[in-house]
C-alpha cells in the first residue's frame, strides 16, 4: 500500500524485454536505505517487487498484465521514473490510499503555467473518468494529487512547484502517456451498491416510482 507521494525520482539502467514480459533495473539512492528482497516499490505507480538489489540499484519483474495496462511501453533505458516505497503503519499519511495497481492510462493534452502552479489536462477513457470527482483524489504516474477540472473526456489538476521538482511531472510534455489509479473507494462503493441492489431488487426505476 502506498500513499502517493514520491520519495525519489530514479532512472531505468536496463530493460530487458521478453516476449510479454520484463525485467528492470532501476538506479535509486533514499529508498534503497532500507530495502529488503521482496519489497514492494511503487515505480511510475505500479507496484513491483524487488528481485535483487545493489547498493544504488535495484531490480524488479514486470509481467504482461501491467505492461498492457500502464504506460510501461513508453520507458527506456535512461527513462525517469517516480518511486515509492510501501508505507509504514505508523508513518503519516500524506496523500491518499493507492494500491499500486493501474487501471489505465491517460494522454496529457496541454500543459499551462498559471503564475507558481502548472495545470495539466489529461484525457483518458469513460471507465477511468466514471470514478473521477471535482476534489477527489487521483493517482497519475504514482503521484496522489487533486481533480481540480473535470469534463466529458478528460480531467485536470493544478500542480505546485515542489511537486514538479520532486517528480517527473517537470518531465513531461503535451502527448505524454501517463498511468492512471482511482481512488479506490468509489470502486469499493460501486460494487458494494451492484451487489446490494441485486439481492433486494431495489433499482432506478423502483426508487423513482417511489418518490426517490
Amino acid at each position: 500500500m502506498f500513499t502517493g507521494i514520491v520519495e525519489e525520482v530514479g532512472e531505468i539502467k536496463t530493460i530487458k524485454r521478453g516476449s510479454k514480459s520484463a525485467i528492470l533495473s532501476i538506479s535509486a539512492n533514499m529508498i534503497l536505505e532500507d530495502v529488503h528482497i521482496g519489497d514492494s516499490i511503487a515505480v511510475n505507480g505500479i507496484c513491483l517487487t524487488v528481485t535483487s538489489f545493489s547498493n544504488n540499484e535495484f531490480s524488479v519483474d514486470v509481467m504482461h498484465e501491467t505492461i498492457s495496462r500502464s504506460s510501461f511501453n513508453g520507458l527506456s533505458q535512461g527513462s525517469k521514473v517516480n518511486l515509492e516505497r510501501a508505507m509504514h503503519v505508523n508513518a503519516r499519511f500524506g496523500g491518499h490510499i493507492v494500491s499500486g495497481h493501474i487501471d489505465g492510462i491517460g494522454k496529457i493534452v496541454s500543459i499551462k503555467k498559471d503564475d507558481n502552479a502548472i495545470w495539466y489536462e489529461i484525457s483518458t477513457t469513460d471507465n477511468i473518468l466514471k470514478y473521477i470527482i471535482e476534489k477527489g483524489s487521483i493517482a497519475i504516474d504514482g503521484i496522489s494529487l487533486t481533480v481540480a477540472k473535470l469534463t466529458d473526456n478528460s480531467f485536470s489538476v493544478s500542480i505546485i512547484p515542489h511537486t514538479v521538482g520532486n517528480t517527473i511531472l517537470g518531465f513531461k510534455k503535451i502527448g505524454d502517456v501517463v498511468n492512471l489509479e482511482n481512488d479506490c473507494i468509489g470502486k469499493y462503493v460501486e460494487k458494494l451498491l451492484s451487489n446490494t441492489t441485486k439481492k433486494s431488487g431495489i433499482s432506478k426505476s423502483f426508487l423513482l416510482e417511489n418518490g426517490f
